[in-house]
């Protein structure tokens, strides 16, 4: 069956959030009409759905049949994990499976492909030559983890007393496109610009991680033969959303000298606003350091042996950060970027700490104290590190963190 230039969509049914597909309509039409024998494809079958990003009827008009019966295809495509029914003989199939991190929950689904004789080709593993990923979502989960952050911002600090312009935003998934998405966000940013942000909450400083490094990402892929979190990609995406507010950017080693002036302006006049806000990128050097304080950091001798190193991220930068927009890539051979122990002390001593937005959604991972996912429609849970309890809610100690694995699809349109 594989090759015979029939082509399926499934209909996604892993999530109810899930609406991308992996073709287009106008996509499809290039494929069935670009010439006799040009591409090899014949036919292409669509399973139906009531809830994917383009109607039925759009993939009809340009010469696709819809059908729930996808036995005559060759190569079936989807985004998600399908049903185990859908996985057929000798097919070849293409979608995010995560197994090949030999995930146990979809070890069953793997067993199967194997058992069935299918091929199976992962967006995640489609690399290049220089072995950077060609299939990625990294810049519209930090577009959605970002915009829908900023809206739980909002709430978070009405419930700690402070009404923001941050309260106005509504979700991603609430848009009609990004840039309907990046409209209000702009707005957002033009009442900050008007009539500022209340001193109590400022300076409100974004740490944002992830910020990329093309040989460490040809390092992992080539030695570890891991999948990652494309944290430039994802860092990039998240940064495109802040760069519409009223923003400077500071360099890790002036935070002090940021706060120190803050202070110094809110004791002259509490009543100050501030009509900006703070962002500060961090990379490897501002997350560990040589346990030998003789040597300077090395990059390339911390990629291979994280071991010599020694985390300060808890100590020269999270003191002053107001949100951690954590975009990262992470392994466990690698210090955290926060631990849990760390987090509390840091809570304990009055951190100005509001919020995570863990855009890896990396259970366990770089920020040891998530351990949970949350929905597209509830994205947020709250962590007491006085207790050391989680809650589904967003009022009352501690801080928020949005945690969602399937923030791009908030965007299921590229434009």
């Amino acid at each position: 069956m594989i090759g015979n230039g029939v082509v399926g969509i499934l209909s996604e049914s892993t999530n109810k959030w899930e609406r991308r597909v992996p073709l287009t309509p106008s996509h499809c039409a290039r494929l069935l009409h670009s010439g006799e024998g040009e591409i090899g494809v014949t036919r292409i079958i669509v399973q139906p759905s009531t809830k994917r990003i383009h109607h039925d009827a759009l993939y009809e008009d340009v010469g696709c049949e819809i059908s729930d019966d996808l036995s005559e295809c060759g190569l079936i495509l989807g985004i998600k994990q399908p049903k185990m029914e859908m996985i057929l003989p000798d097919r070849a199939y293409a979608f995010f499976s995560h197994t090949h991190k030999v995930q146990k929950e979809n070890m069953p689904l793997l067993d199967k492909i194997l058992a069935e004789r299918a091929s199976l080709f992962d967006y995640e593993l489609i690399v290049g030559d220089n072995g950077k990923r060609l299939l990625a979502f990294g810049k519209f989960a930090g577009r959605a983890g970002l915009i829908d952050f900023l809206r739980g911002l909002g709430q978070r600090y009405l419930n700690l007393g402070f009404s923001t312009p941050f309260l106005s935003l509504g979700a991603s998934y609430m848009y009609t496109s990004l840039a309907a998405a990046k409209a209000a966000v702009i707005s957002v940013g033009e009442e900050i610009a008007t009539f500022g942000l209340p001193s109590g909450i400022c300076p409100l400083l974004f740490v944002f991680t992830g910020s990329g490094n093309g040989a460490f990402t040809l390092l992992v892929t080539t030695l570890f033969c891991y999948d990652f979190h494309d944290g430039q990609q994802v860092s990039q995406g998240a940064q495109e959303i802040f760069k519409l507010l009223p923003h400077a950017y500071v360099d890790p080693r002036r935070l002090p000298e940021l706060f120190g002036t803050a202070k110094d302006s809110q004791s002259a006049r509490t009543s100050k606003r501030v009509f900006q806000v703070y962002g500060c990128v961090v990379t490897p050097q501002d997350m560990v350091e040589p346990k030998d304080p003789t040597k300077p950091f090395d990059k390339a001798d911390y990629y291979a042996h994280p071991e010599h190193y020694s985390p300060i991220f808890h100590e020269k930068i999270a003191p002053y950060a107001s949100v951690i927009v954590n975009c990262m890539y992470w392994e466990k051979r690698f210090p955290r970027l926060l631990t849990t122990k760390q987090l509390q002390e840091l809570m304990r001593k009055g951190c100005p700490l509001v919020g995570i937005s863990d855009i890896t959604c990396d259970f366990g991972g770089s920020i040891e104290f998530v351990n949970q996912s949350a929905s597209i429609d509830s994205p947020f849970f709250r962590y007491d590190p006085f207790t050391d309890s989680y809650n589904q809610d967003t009022d009352g100690n501690g801080l928020i963190c949005l945690a969602v694995d399937i923030l791009p699809t908030e965007f299921a349109k590229e434009v």
